[in-house]
């Protein structure tokens, strides 16, 4: 049966125990507004230890948008339905006055690849992320802990910085799940309308099937996208793109595209 954790303290006593037993813990930390993608993150956690927690917290440190912040889908009930079905054994849910008690006075910054790609389009949102997943990192003292590739950066950024700090766990990377037409899954999903929905997977395609960035911006701007870019970086084609106000991300080898 899964157990709701919404007071830290509570969560640190329940983690002391599992030590004592030498089970070991992997660690899926999220924004809620769950699916397959998110899904797929706790089997390969219950795959490699003994216990896996999932956190939901919609960070509000991260949203350089407030109305995007506002918008963004809270599920609660339906996503601990969910990872019950999925076999998760703990879920975290602490408030935003605990993650935050000074206020975000104190936040972790990165001065290189934080500053292009999404760094660039949307300014502060690193730190806000880096800040909360440090903090939540310490709170969960899991031995491996599980990011999906779809958000390439903020993964490389996350390995980064628990290199950085020497925090005791592992950062696993896991393949982006798709839809059957290619969509990267993603809780903004959810928010298309069924003809912007119709058209979503063209990023996908476009990020695969051209041998420039120029051919691929152009194809998604005929189609009516709005690019907030797509480079090619580290080994990656990265593109974002704006869809009726809804903004998608989605990357791909680059060995992969034609």
């Amino acid at each position: 049966m899964i157990r709701v954790f919404d007071d830290l303290q509570a969560w640190r006593e329940e983690r002391a125990e599992q030590r004592r037993a030498q089970f070991t813990l992997g660690f899926v930390p999220t924004m809620g507004a769950l699916h397959d993608g998110h899904l797929s993150l706790v089997e390969h956690s219950r795959r490699e230890n003994d216990r896996t927690l999932v956190s939901i917290f919609v960070n509000p440190t991260q949203f350089d948008d407030l109305n995007d912040l506002a918008a963004y889908p809270q599920t609660l009930d339906t996503d601990l339905a969910r990872l019950a079905s999925a076999g998760a054994e703990y879920v975290l849910v602490p408030q935003a006055s605990a993650l935050y008690p000074d206020g975000f006075r104190y936040r972790v910054t990165e001065h290189e690849l934080s500053h292009v790609l999404e760094g660039a389009v949307r300014p502060g949102h690193f730190a806000g992320m880096l800040t909360v997943v440090l903090k939540l990192l310490n709170v969960a003292q899991a031995d491996r802990t599980y990011f999906g590739e779809k958000d390439w950066q903020q993964l490389q950024l996350v390995r980064g910085m628990v290199e950085a700090f020497m925090i005791p766990t592992t950062i696993v990377g896991c393949p982006t799940v798709r839809e059957a037409d290619g969509l990267a899954m993603s809780s903004r999903n959810a928010r298309l309308s069924p003809e912007a929905r119709d058209k979503a997977p063209a990023l996908y395609r476009a990020l695969t099937g051209h041998r420039t960035v120029e051919g691929a911006i152009a194809e998604l701007e005929a189609a009516g996208f709005a690019v907030d870019y797509v480079e090619d970086h580290e080994g990656r084609r990265l593109g974002a793109v704006r869809l009726d106000g809804i903004r998608l991300i989605d990357n791909v080898p680059l060995g992969r595209s034609t």
